[in-house]
């Protein structure tokens, strides 16, 4: 189970990579191992939407479970990826790269301090 140190993560197993004034956002490795084989990506969101911290953004549907995907941050929504519509099994091989969700123009970085960095949320689901 990867949890990468240069991310901010939600308890609800979203994770946030800054770049810049953009927030990158897609769920964890444990998320999508939970899930296991994700089948379906749907967005709730898409280009030019202005989202709130804790908001649904997308579902991610597997052969098990369905799950909400929510703002770890507030912004505007400035990119969505496509290509899941497409391969949605992406969630499963790639979660912290090619599988990301939206891309959000942050509008209140202080947003990111209430989130958890990678020992913390590696601790939290240690305990799940």
């Amino acid at each position: 189970m990867e949890f990468p140190k240069d991310l901010k993560y939600t308890k609800n197993d979203e994770w946030i990579r800054v770049e810049g004034d953009i927030g990158v956002v897609g769920i964890t490795d444990y998320a999508q191992d939970q899930l296991s084989d994700v089948v379906f990506v749907e967005y709730l969101v898409g280009e030019g939407d202005t989202v709130s911290q804790g908001d649904v953004c997308a579902t991610v549907e597997s052969v098990k479970a369905a799950a909400d995907v929510y703002m770890p941050v507030s912004g505007e929504i400035v990119a969505v990826n496509e290509a899941l519509a497409d391969a949605p099994e992406t969630v499963n091989s790639d979660p912290y790269g090619e599988a990301w969700m939206v891309k959000v123009k942050l509008s209140n970085p202080s947003e990111l301090d209430d989130l958890l960095d990678a020992d913390a949320y590696q601790a939290l689901e240690r305990d799940h």
